[in-house]
């Protein structure tokens, strides 16, 4: 092999990064699930348009991974205006968000990921700007400093959050739309999976679509990389554009992830509560250690979806497996390893 050939990075499919870009549906017409959100989303989008104003704030929680940034950029774009693109741990000073705010365009569209992180006087300075479209710029120091006010644009600002509850009431209360995105059903999901399959050029039918669908989580941002992961197994071992249940299931077992989404850190935390300390109940500390991770991963990542699946429950006393968790795991029940008082 030549050595231009080894030191000469492979330029950037552009075909590959559009095919990527498609996955996100563009209207709300296309967006699968949260059927309820949509038709909110849809009267308050509308409402504004016959008025011919810019849309009220919208405010986006739930889980990672449901579609808060696309439906912001929905937003943008059945608005017919402009989006800009930001995130609450990029705004660490009062000064950012006056920079970010002050070149926005008239009805422009301002989306702020994880707004919650943002930094407490940045949040103060958005108050202001959300309710009057107005900052106040203080110019100086002590005794000789002054305000000087700075009309701003009118804008809709589009703020995503996973932790509501940590955003401060004066910025919940000036949201006029608060949306709550909630988990897909398999059946939702195996209407994502069929619509990324065909953007991506993968055949499945249907029974793979919900084989798919069934380990993703409720959640379609999981639902499309493990739909990718299928492709490149179809690619590689079967040299097309098809997969059949066999290479589905090969695909997602050679990535761990079984049955009915659990990965090896999922795995890993059930079988230290399990069978390491009898079913709990066992400190967050504690379990995160045996394991070898991090508590706010164990807290973040694999907590939520054991709950919420009945695998695990949180005790004043700490962490406990369910009977659901021994019998997903083929282990007997231990006496007395579900005392939850």
């Amino acid at each position: 092999m030549a050595e231009d050939e080894i030191t000469t990075p492979r330029p950037v499919d552009d075909a590959e990064l559009a095919i990527e870009g498609a996955l996100r549906p563009v209207s709300l017409a296309e967006f699968v699930g949260q059927q309820k959100v949509r038709g909110q989303l849809q009267l308050l989008l509308d409402a504004a348009r016959i008025q011919q104003r810019p849309a009220d704030h919208i405010l986006l929680a739930g889980p990672p991974g449901l579609g808060k940034t696309t439906l912001a950029m929905i937003v943008a774009h059945e608005s017919e205006r402009p989006l800009r693109m930001s995130s609450g741990p990029a705004i660490q000073h009062a000064g950012d968000l006056a920079a970010l705010l002050s070149s926005l365009t008239p009805g422009e569209v301002l989306f702020i990921d994880e707004i919650h992180r943002m930094a407490r006087s940045a949040e103060e300075m958005l108050y202001l700007a959300m309710e009057d479209f107005r900052i106040d710029i203080m110019v100086g120091k002590g005794a000789g400093a002054t305000s000087i006010p700075l009309d701003l644009a009118p804008f809709t600002l589009v703020g995503a959050t996973t932790r509501s509850g940590m955003l401060p009431n004066p910025l919940r209360d000036r949201f006029g739309f608060t949306a709550h995105l909630e988990y897909y059903e398999p059946a939702e999901l195996e209407r994502v999976v069929g619509r990324s399959a065909s953007v991506l050029g993968v055949a499945l039918g249907d029974q793979q679509k919900a084989e798919i669908a069934r380990r993703s989580r409720g959640t379609p941002r999981i639902a499309n990389r493990l739909l990718r992961r299928v492709r490149d197994y179809a690619l590689v071992h079967a040299g097309g554009a098809a997969a059949d249940i066999a290479e589905v299931r090969a695909a997602l077992e050679l990535y761990d992830v079984d049955g009915i989404g659990l990965d090896r850190l999922d795995r890993a935390v059930l079988d230290a509560l399990v069978k390491r300390f009898r079913g709990g109940p066992v400190g967050l500390s504690t379990l995160a250690v045996t394991v070898g991770e991090e508590p706010d991963t164990v807290e973040s990542v694999v907590e939520p979806y054991l709950v919420r699946i009945g695998f695990m429950a949180r005790t004043p006393r700490g962490r406990v497996a369910t009977p659901e968790a021994y019998a997903h795991l083929g282990v007997p029940l231990a006496d007395g390893a579900l005392d939850f008082r």
